[in-house]
């Protein structure tokens, strides 16, 4: 059993309330922690979805009469929207402690309070032992500004208390709290979950590495994995959970103490039935796949790898601090393809070393690992967040502009700043790439739908030629993808030519969306019955 927190608080009667308001569509498993210690402590907590209307917002919180608001900043880019939304809490009359967390407000708490004024405190790095010591503190009358680990205002300066350590046990914790939906996959139910905290690489555009170091403690914990199964088979138990998603930034199975707990982790998951009857994802770089081990993980429900590719030029991979190669990359493509476990990655077709000879490459890189079809192509420019080396290293050259809302940086070829707003104008235009409708987004949605056929339901006998079908029309939205990418780049390169009409595009991308949805509703359509009936007796 986990062993409890020692800052436990008093379990006895129900104490005041303590909202948290963050994103939760991606299930936000920060807030289910720090949910779950505070309820274990007696307080009961409410949690807010930041996307719900404003008014019905500032209705439940005023209802509530908290005595602390807590805020998840996930993405920097966000907060000025969390402070219009204090603004109006304040206006509304809400007068408790508001305080924040994050990874930007723990690695720039100065300018997140100069930012939003209606903060009383940051609590910086991981918050469930700080977030319960200001509670406890508020609902005694006690000072909070000695309490470590937040930073405050005082006499017009800004006041960081020492940091606290990074939680050593993660088995101490409970479970997280889960106040949002499952995710659903032809009825099956997915949700997040934590096999560690931490990551051990140093990639110069990722501030993940920049939290855990600057906090004192272990940068990586593992979690025990005989935890880890009894927290999935209580999900699969009492909430029907199937698909199970790891958040894990690095899942541990590189090097030999890692990929030894993983094989423990396999065996665990086999020895109490969930290898049967549940499938899971995880994220890790390329070159922790390892075909004897993913072959197990597989065999015990590894349906899916996310892997942060982010390059397919050497230089880029070198600007990023990726501390692998374009080879290795591909390693782990053909070696997840061989294994017959779906992939899906992250790309940088731009970073600032990128040149017209690294978009071409990104371009051929991208072509040799889904040009099959196998995975709807992506990409995003690299953007400078706070907290990341490569963004000091920018703002040290001059080269950085923007806010904190919108980090940016000019290229060193002029030429590529005409090429990626003409990009960035044709991919808004036509929503290929980026937004929730976009048509990346639904092909890997029905990638999804056929992975979860295969593992989760009875055998259909035309799975194979819908599967095929699918991997056909993603390959040729690839391909054009491609194309537009590289006709867009010969344009801004040599001045010559005409860019692609983005409204023809957009009626490309809706035409290949109607032709994949028409493919899956009729695949799904003759077989409702047999996917009905395979839910009904799970039920």
């Amino acid at each position: 059993m986990a062993r409890p927190m020692r800052l436990a608080g008093r379990r006895a009667g129900r104490r005041r309330t303590v909202v948290l308001i963050g994103f939760q569509k991606i299930g936000n498993l920060g807030l289910g922690y720090l949910s779950a210690v505070l309820r274990r402590a007696g307080f009961g907590v409410r949690v807010i979805d930041i996307e719900a209307p404003v008014d019905e917002i500032v209705r439940d919180v005023v209802t509530s009469r908290p005595l602390l608001v807590g805020f998840s900043l996930i993405f920097q880019y966000y907060i000025r929207r969390y402070g219009e939304m204090m603004e109006r809490l304040r206006d509304a009359g809400v007068a408790c402690h508001f305080t924040m967390g994050g990874h930007y407000p723990s690695l720039s708490s100065e300018q997140t309070l100069r930012a939003v004024p209606e903060l009383d405190s940051v609590v910086r790095f991981e918050g469930e032992a700080t977030i319960l010591e200001l509670a406890e503190t508020l609902a005694a009358g006690g000072d909070w500004r000695g309490i470590d680990g937040v930073v405050y205002r005082q006499d017009g300066e800004v006041v960081a208390n020492k940091a606290r350590h990074l939680t050593p046990d993660l088995d101490s914790l409970p479970f997280p709290d889960r106040d949002f939906a499952p995710t659903e996959v032809l009825g099956r139910r997915g949700m997040p979950l934590l096999a560690s905290r931490g990551c051990a690489r140093t990639c110069s555009f990722c501030s993940i590495h920049t939290f855990y170091r600057t906090a004192p403690g272990k940068v990586v914990r593992l979690r025990r994995t005989a935890e880890v199964v009894r927290e999935m088979r209580e999900m699969h138990e009492e909430r029907g959970i199937t698909v199970f998603l790891f958040q894990d930034d690095d899942f541990p199975i590189f090097g030999p103490k890692w990929r030894a707990g993983a094989y423990d982790l396999v065996e665990r998951l086999h020895e109490s039935g969930l290898s049967r009857k549940v499938i899971w994802k995880i994220n890790c770089r390329a070159d922790a796949v390892e075909p004897e081990l993913l072959a197990r993980m597989r065999d015990a429900g590894l349906y899916m790898v996310y892997m942060g590719l982010e390059s397919g030029d050497e230089q880029g991979l070198v600007t990023l601090n990726k501390e692998i190669t374009v080879e290795q990359n591909l390693a782990a493509v053909r070696m997840l393809k061989g294994l017959g476990i779906r992939f899906e990655f992250g790309f940088m077709l731009l970073d600032p070393s990128s040149t017209f000879a690294s978009v071409r490459a990104n371009v051929a890189f991208l072509r040799e690992i889904v040009g099959d079809g196998c995975a709807a192509a992506t990409f995003c420019k690299m953007l400078p967040y706070d907290g990341t080396p490569i963004k000091d290293a920018l703002e040290a050259s001059g080269r950085l502009k923007g806010d904190v809302c919108t980090p940016d940086y000019d290229f060193l070829d002029p030429r590529l700043d005409d090429f990626y707003a003409a990009l960035a104008r044709i991919v808004d235009v036509t929503g290929w790439v980026h937004g929730p409708r976009a048509l990346t987004l639904q092909l890997g949605w029905a990638h999804t739908e056929v992975a979860v056929i295969r593992a989760l339901f009875p055998r259909l006998p035309d799975t194979d030629a819908y599967d095929r079908t699918l991997r056909g029309l993603t390959a040729e939205s690839n391909a054009r993808l491609f194309e537009v990418v590289e006709d867009l780049a010969r344009v801004h390169e040599t001045g010559r030519g005409a860019e692609p009409d983005a409204a023809d595009l957009q009626d490309y991308c809706a035409d290949v969306f109607r032709r994949v949805l028409d493919a899956r509703n009729a695949f799904i359509g003759r077989h409702q019955s047999t996917l009905l009936q395979a839910l009904e007796a799970a039920a």
